[in-house]
């Protein structure tokens, strides 16, 4: 076959951002080998990160199909994750049961977030990606006062110094950091699979895909894509909208806790600020659209994304020895994948 008739067919077929990178992705990987680093590991620290982050990106699924599009506010949802990280702290739990009950309290406040967050968007229609960006950084912003007057009390969270106010970085060391990644944990060459955290991750999409498949998952995909037709048809759109974005956030506070229990770290303040486009990015990369969204999107997006990001890195600063790119390189692919996508869909809605 001519090589650009089979170009063609598989940008066709699988869409031009997700050709690239796996082609990308095959050459680092090359790159890697020829180099003599460790490619094991480089799969391993790939499978952490997908599972780390694997959360964050179905939480793109809701939103876009019920037709707000691509969830650029995902910083709220994060922040109400964050707080309930914070809480199990501050309540001395420990483990498995700390994780798991800052799972359950983050769902009550991520809902009320998203509740109004989802307000918001029935108000703007048309413009809930632009919107939905202002709105995410600037809850960031005012949370970053809100984490220096919350009355946590726990010496692990405050700052020495004033003894008011919670630190930029809080460890999770001793409470619970990787209780995931080590449930079940798969040794392999030297390091070790993340199995609680991959299959937490494929509980999540499952759940996913069963709610797609319910009466309410299809009254919200119709919604989403063609919401005069639902409308007609005797569907609440504003309602389908609200739901969306209300799974959506609160995924975005479970994908965080679970981020965070891998990272084994809770970031404040800024940190928050930037994780949706790399979700956004994801996504996009597994073939999603701002009106389209699938799980196989999201599954192969992050596997590819993550997996760039892993090998890349180490590669591109071996081979260009001028210090370490990783975030210049970070920034460069999930912006310009984002980018791309946008230009598809004729600004995003």
């Amino acid at each position: 076959m001519n090589p650009m008739a089979l170009w063609k067919k598989l940008t066709d077929k699988y869409g031009f951002p997700k050709v690239c990178i796996s082609l990308m992705l095959a050459i680092f990987f090359i790159g890697a080998f020829m180099q003599k680093q460790d490619v094991a590991a480089m799969l391993a620290d790939s499978t952490v990160r997908i599972a780390m982050n694997g959360i964050l990106v179905l939480a793109m699924v809701p939103s876009i199909v019920s037709g707000t599009g691509l969830n650029f506010g995902l910083s709220l949802g994060i922040i109400t994750g964050l707080l309930a990280g914070c809480i199990a702290i501050e309540l001395d739990m420990r483990g498995m049961s700390a994780f798991l009950w800052a799972v359950v309290m983050s769902i009550p406040l991520s809902a009320i977030m998203g509740y109004a967050y989802g307000w918001i968007l029935n108000k703007v229609k048309g413009d809930e990606m632009t919107v939905g960006t202002y709105l995410g950084f600037s809850v960031v912003s005012l949370m970053s006062i809100g984490w220096l007057l919350l009355p946590f009390k726990s010496p692990e969270m405050i700052w020495a110094i004033g003894g008011a106010g919670l630190r930029t970085t809080i460890a999770l060391s001793g409470r619970y950091a990787k209780v995931l990644d080590d449930l079940f944990a798969i040794p392999f060459f030297g390091s070790k699979l993340p199995t609680g955290a991959v299959l937490f991750f494929a509980l999540f999409c499952l759940l996913m895909w069963l709610f797609l498949k319910s009466k309410t998952g299809v009254a919200m995909a119709a919604a989403g894509d063609n919401p005069k037709f639902a409308a007609a048809s005797g569907i609440n759109v504003n309602r389908q909208r609200m739901i969306g974005t209300v799974i959506s956030t609160v995924l975005g506070g479970i994908g965080m806790l679970v981020y965070a229990q891998s990272f084994g770290f809770l970031q404040l303040y800024q940190a928050p600020l930037m994780m949706p486009f790399a979700a956004t990015a994801a996504v996009l990369i597994g073939g999603a659209s701002a009106r389209k969204a699938t799980i196989a999107h999201v599954v192969s997006g992050t596997i590819l994304f993550q997996a760039l990001l892993t090998v890349s890195l180490p590669v591109i600063n071996a081979a260009m020895n001028v210090g370490n790119l990783s975030e210049i390189i970070r920034i460069i692919v999930s912006n310009g994948v984002i980018l791309y996508a946008l230009t598809k869909v004729g600004g995003g809605h």
